[in-house]
């Protein structure tokens, strides 16, 4: 606690400027806004506004960079210098993530153990990945030899989250940078501070300038929609709610860019009566409320076997009361704040919407006693609503979950998969067989079997339905970072 209340004092906030063309400006404008505190709704810092202007003075910045010392750069200097960027992450990880924390209102412990460490290694799997990147060839008979070069696909724009924010930009930024694009960066207006700094990481680590560009806004008529009409700009790729999904993509039709989106998740929890409940428990415990139930991948809609239903509850809820919601800098708080007033609002009304709609919030739904200051809520636990409420259907994005149960394969899989999201699904049973059955018949692009949340770099990560299109990670994150031209040379 002592530990981390002195790098509470230490790191102070600063305020977020546009990164472009390797030097921090402020908007032409002199337009700022507040960046505020979620765990004291104090001012943390001013953040400047930017919008078409910035947005083409740093499309100009990267397409000159596409060109330039970027270009000639050989593989293997540019894979130092991606390296480098996850090694100055990792010198810079205590400040980086007491900076998460202030701005997200996620405990430390969680910004120092995972965001901060996993942002590296994220530079670091694609540096290592770009060593044995290969390309097809294919001989036709003795009449022509076919082979394919891979090229970058050009100034690419990075539209990112609040919930992870130096996490999943670097999932974007890694492969974007490994395969020589240049990119234009909007963070999220919530959340500015350590994508403001990782402009300075990256010019530290030898990025030419003009390659990493980053402005600051909000999405319609500013920053971001700038950025998805720009026609300079060559792909998108954004991570957020399916809604501006759907907007983003309307503005990119324009120019036909190419588009990488993971998108929101309504995703099932599914229990059957073999599993080992002690360690279900724990799991489910993470990925109900971990990071205050802002991650897409939480399993918010739990559905367990009926015998086992009832000693489930009592174990779920006993277990979730004893997590401590609080300070963020507090190393005994579990549950830190939400990320600000307006998502605090919408996901408190969902609370008030399942006592409507017939719910019973056996535990949580409301904000902790003594705590004045900051968007803190108790984790939720709701039981007594049907697969048709909305509580159940739609994405409420913070430390609420519903709990019902299913006597059958055949109704836990439809109700699982009656859903517009498809993202990801996890899976508690200790048959193998039914294992493979029932993960092969959900929808969604990522499953889990007895675990949550275990990624392997190399794999494929994305959504169907309304949660996403394209994959990433290992050569699916090339595929759409890069342009592939076929060469064919008769013989």
């Amino acid at each position: 606690m002592q530990v981390q209340t002195t790098l509470k004092n230490n790191v102070k906030a600063f305020d977020c400027k546009h990164f472009i063309n390797g030097q921090y400006i402020s908007s032409k404008s002199g337009k700022t806004f507040d960046n505020i505190n979620p765990a004291t709704q104090e001012i943390l810092s001013k953040v400047s506004e930017g919008g078409k202007e910035e947005i083409d003075l740093a499309v100009a910045a990267a397409r000159k960079a596409l060109n330039g010392p970027w270009k000639k750069m050989t593989t293997h200097d540019r894979i130092a210098v991606i390296r480098r960027i996850g090694d100055i992450i990792l010198e810079r990880k205590e400040e980086l993530a007491t900076l998460e924390s202030l701005d997200t209102g996620k405990p430390y412990w969680l910004s120092s153990t995972v965001d901060i460490p996993r942002s590296a290694y994220n530079f670091h799997f694609f540096a290592d990945y770009l060593r044995v990147l290969g390309t097809e060839a294919y001989q036709t008979d003795d009449v022509a030899i076919n082979y394919s070069i891979r090229r970058p696909v050009g100034v690419v724009g990075l539209i990112n989250p609040w919930n992870l924010p130096l996490l999943l930009l670097t999932w974007k930024l890694a492969p974007c940078l490994a395969a020589g694009n240049t990119a234009v960066i909007k963070p999220a207006e919530l959340t500015p501070m350590t994508a403001t700094l990782l402009g300075e990481i990256c010019r530290d680590a030898g990025v030419p300038d003009g390659v990493v560009n980053i402005v600051h806004g909000f999405g319609p008529d500013s920053a971001g929609s700038a950025l998805t009409e720009h026609p300079d700009v060559d792909a998108i790729s954004f991570t957020g709610e399916t809604t501006t999904g759907k907007i983003i993509m309307a503005a990119a039709a324009k120019s036909l860019k190419k588009l990488s989106y993971e998108l929101g998740g309504k995703n099932p929890n599914i229990i059957f009566a073999d599993s080992d409940l002690d360690e279900v428990i724990e799991t489910t415990l993470k990925s109900s409320f971990i990071n205050q139930g802002e991650v897409c991948l939480c399993g918010s809609r739990i559905y367990v076997e009926r015998p086992i239903y009832e000693e489930f509850l009592q174990k779920f809820v006993a277990k979730t009361k004893e997590l401590v919601v609080g300070d963020p800098f507090d190393s005994k708080t579990k549950v830190g704040a939400l990320v600000g007033e307006e998502h605090y609002e919408r996901v408190t009304s969902y609370i008030q919407l399942a006592q409507e709609e017939g719910g019973q919030i056996l535990t949580g739904g409301r904000r902790p006693e003594g705590m004045d200051k900051g968007y803190y809520l108790e984790p939720t636990i709701i039981v007594g609503l049907n697969g048709d409420c909305r509580v159940v259907r739609e994405e409420i994005f913070g430390p609420v979950v519903t709990v019902l149960s299913f006597d059958s394969e055949e109704e836990v899989i439809a109700q699982a998969n009656d859903t517009h999201y498809g993202l990801s699904a996890t899976i508690w049973t200790n048959d193998l067989r039914r294992a493979h059955r029932v993960a092969g018949q959900i929808e969604a692009g990522t499953i889990w079997v007895n675990t949550w949340f275990l990624r392997d770099l190399r794999s494929p990560f994305g959504g169907m339905k309304q949660s996403g299109i394209g994959r990433e990670g290992g050569m699916h994150s090339f595929e759409f970072y890069s342009e592939l031209t076929n060469i064919c040379i008769k013989l």
